[in-house]
């Protein structure tokens, strides 16, 4: 992909996001069929669900500079529900937009509406009146996480679309050309391993984080580095940990983590999402597994809801406590 020398202040995310479908890593099926859309001229109402980072608002936008070439910025309307998503928009910007014609410019209007599921319930009712009436002229591209936060109307006028977690070694490979184009030469397979396992598929993550990295290092790049530049907890910390509550009765291996989290300044919302995979991965009873994964899904809501850190922690190890008296319940009952 070329890159405009004027452009080297830009966010890596920005600098090399795929302005054609072509360009798009991932997702084959859909760009293929989205592209056969487009050129028949049959383009839907489309809607885009999935996590964050895995190309949606990108193919939204490329699909408008594929219909209408360079008089795309005229013909597009983009806006981002989570700021602007009242029924007031709705009825003013977006149906004011849809209703309009271009003199000079033939083709279909788009309305890209970013992070459609931030949207009131009533302005999507008022929405889907839009999308039926000006339906010759205008196709709506509607973006979001949740697709169940979109009223069923809305789903039933468009074809969806699910875009998944991008493979590792998609991410990769792009990876690889970024890194050479902008001369990160102190990068190795390791690192680019670390930094994807961190993104969980997101290529917006690891991107920040590349570029992060690049910025923060001259030297020669190591995971342990990837981790400090990111805040993440280290495996070597994850696995002492993991041994505390494995092993230490409970008031030693409070004590114990809760000085390990506090010293290396890590929080437990970032240990619980890496102890969750090591729960799935690990030799334990079906009891204690179901147990563990169900309390520990409890405890990462009650930390989203602004709960104690610390009275947490406390249940945090209380909860792998639990655990092993249900494991050794297990042994005993078999030994019988």
């Amino acid at each position: 992909m070329d890159v405009e020398s004027g452009d080297n202040n830009l966010m890596w995310i920005e600098k090399y996001r795929p302005a054609d479908l072509n360009q798009i890593i991932s997702h084959q099926h859909i760009m293929s069929t989205i592209q056969a859309l487009v050129k028949a001229n049959r383009l839907p109402h489309l809607l885009f669900y999935g996590p964050p980072g895995t190309g949606k608002t990108t193919t939204g936008l490329a699909v408008a500079r594929q219909l209408n070439g360079k008089a795309y910025k005229s013909m597009t309307l983009e806006l981002n529900a989570s700021d602007e998503r009242g029924i007031n928009v709705v009825r003013d910007r977006i149906k004011t937009f849809a209703s309009t014609k271009q003199m000079f410019s033939k083709g279909l209007k788009l309305i890209v509406l970013d992070e459609a599921d931030s949207m009131t319930n009533d302005a999507q009712f008022a929405m889907r009146r839009i999308m039926e009436q000006y339906t010759k002229n205008t196709r709506f591209i509607l973006v979001c996480n949740y697709v169940n936060k979109i009223i069923p109307a809305i789903q039933s006028r468009c074809t969806r679309f699910r875009f998944s977690p991008l493979d590792s070694i998609s991410i990769k490979t792009r990876l690889q050309e970024i890194s050479k184009i902008e001369s990160v030469n102190l990068i190795n397979d390791t690192v680019l391993d670390t930094i994807i396992d961190l993104s969980g598929g997101d290529m917006r993550k690891c991107l920040n984080i590349l570029q992060s990295c690049h910025l923060a290092y001259k030297e020669q790049l190591t995971p342990e580095m990837v981790f400090q530049c990111t805040g993440s907890p280290s495996p070597k910390i994850i696995n002492r940990v993991w041994d505390l509550l494995l092993t230490k009765p409970f008031n030693d291996s409070l004590i114990e983590t809760t000085k390990l989290l506090t010293s290396n300044g890590i929080a437990l919302s970032d240990v619980i999402h890496i102890i969750h995979k090591k729960v799935l991965k690990a030799e334990m009873s079906r009891n204690a597994r179901n147990f563990l994964l169900s309390e520990l899904g409890d405890l990462e809501h009650r930390l989203a809801h602004a709960a104690s850190d610390r009275i947490q922690l406390a249940s945090f190890v209380g909860i792998f406590f639990i655990a092993k008296h249900l494991m050794m319940e297990k042994k005993t009952s078999a030994l019988k």
